[in-house]
């Protein structure tokens, strides 16, 4: 994993790398505006759009999935895949200020990710399957006559339950981006902007030698 130790100097900030590309920003942001008009159009039963929002959100989700294993060095899962007891390492060096900086998704990141992720999924699934055995449409209505009516209502109030509890979910990514924008005297939001990250210069090298190792 590729990672620098947080102690560097911070007056020498000038150099940057390339940490998201064109499409992990597009989906990032694509992802925040469909999640908030799917949440609000259910809320406010506003049902045709939160449908088309649903579908758009599915191939959202499947096209990052895709770029998860095709697309650049960051966006790839195996470039923040951590065993758990480096997450947890990380998150008590949080806690204690002192937290190892890391060019893509750190360990507490990368696991939001992907318990997000998860959770999408069902969020997802569970709105298709209860679209398609409860009002008939959409393309799993073929198990409209095969779920029995108390499974079509699991899925109907999984669908409603789960939602708030990704809206959670979001709360505490933005409480890490805070403080791992200031722990690590970055602006991980303007980063997510122009895919850029500022970095030391002697950390920069250090990232350019190692990448000049790899190819």
């Amino acid at each position: 994993m590729q990672h620098t130790d947080s102690d560097q100097g911070t007056t020498d900030q000038t150099a940057t790398v390339k940490v998201w590309d064109r499409f992990l920003r597009f989906f990032h942001w694509t992802l925040v505006a469909c999640f908030a008009t799917a949440f609000i159009s259910g809320e406010t039963n506003a049902s045709t759009l939160h449908v088309l929002v649903g579908y758009l959100l599915c191939v959202l989700l499947a096209a990052r999935v895709y770029w998860g294993f095709k697309g650049s060095e960051y966006a790839r899962f195996r470039a923040f895949i951590f065993p758990i007891s480096e997450a947890i390492t990380y998150l008590r060096s949080m806690l204690k200020g002192n937290p190892k900086h890391y060019y893509g998704h750190n360990p507490a990141g990368a696991l939001m990710v992907f318990t997000m992720f998860g959770l999408l999924v069902v969020i997802f699934a569970t709105g298709l399957l209860s679209l398609g055995t409860i009002d008939f449409e959409g393309p799993l209505s073929f198990l409209a006559n095969r779920v029995s009516d108390e499974a079509s209502y699991v899925f109907r109030n999984l669908h409603h339950i789960l939602p708030p509890v990704a809206l959670g979910l979001v709360v505490l990514h933005l409480l890490g981006v805070l403080v791992g924008s200031i722990q690590h005297k970055e602006n991980l939001v303007r980063a997510m902007l122009t895919g850029k990250k500022s970095l030391p210069s002697q950390t920069d090298s250090n990232h350019k030698k190692t990448r000049e190792k790899k190819g």
